[in-house]
């Protein structure tokens, strides 16, 4: 079923060409069962070939797809058309740097993931013999939440001490290390939860809960940035008593 027409007004970046972001304008037909993304897949194939921006799986697994619609973060694959009106604005996510058009810069986020130590970490490796590390179901519940971050970048854009701050570690990130804080087969969290003290870290985070707001998967990372603040202090509070016990 037809929902007629609609105006797109679209960012548009050519490092090569322009030294500023413009805008564009399409208007096109569009169906009642469209996603955002299904409409801007119709203005590069059928009206504009050049238009730049990332999508892959198109069922809101990959997160490649994150886009500001109308001002906030989305995950395009997931988000109705049909929620909108007669005209929609289309930029590149906030707080990246853009590379071309919607093509956000992705380095630096995925540096902030290798600063949590995002694997398990064990003091002494497993012998083959002792068999896999079994887990409770109640032991997967402790983190099972955390690991469904598909890595879609939208609460960074959504945060605003990310805004302020380029350097914040940033609520996705913070996420994950808690995920393996969180997990029974890590014994890692001495480690992250030192990271976790450190400038520019959990404590640099204001609470707004603007991430878990736009999070597609209810990850839930403002939830996990608390509960991270907690256990990074107990942790800073044992190590004095565990001191003083030695001494």
């Amino acid at each position: 079923m037809s929902l007629g027409t609609k105006k797109f007004v679209i960012t548009r970046f050519d490092p090569d060409r322009d030294t500023e972001p413009r805008t564009e304008e399409y208007e096109i037909p569009v169906q009642s069962d469209w996603k955002v993304l299904d409409a801007i897949n119709f203005i590069k194939d059928e009206i504009d070939g050049s238009l730049s921006y990332r999508w892959s799986c198109r069922m809101a697994v990959c997160g490649s797809c994150g886009m500001m619609v109308n001002g906030e973060p989305k995950l395009t694959c997931k988000t109705a058309l049909s929620s909108y009106g007669d005209s929609l604005t289309i930029e590149p996510l906030a707080n990246f740097p853009t590379i071309r058009d919607l093509v956000v810069e992705m380095d630096g986020f995925m540096d902030k993931f290798q600063k949590v130590k995002p694997w398990i970490i064990q003091a002494k490796e497993r012998a083959v013999e002792e068999g896999p590390q079994h887990q409770s179901p109640e032991d997967l519940q402790a983190f099972k939440q955390f690991s469904m971050c598909i890595n879609c970048t939208l609460c960074y854009s959504a945060c605003p001490v990310v805004a302020t701050d380029p350097e914040f570690l940033g609520p996705a990130a913070i996420a994950l290390g808690h995920r393996y804080n969180m997990d029974s087969r890590d014994e890692g969290a001495d480690e992250r939860n030192a990271v976790f003290r450190g400038e520019g870290t959990i404590f640099s985070c204001s609470y707004a809960n603007e991430c878990s707001e736009v999070c597609p998967k209810n990850v839930d990372p403002a939830g996990a940035v608390n509960q991270a603040k907690f256990n990074a202090v107990v942790d800073w509070a044992s190590s004095f008593v565990v001191k003083r016990e030695k001494e």
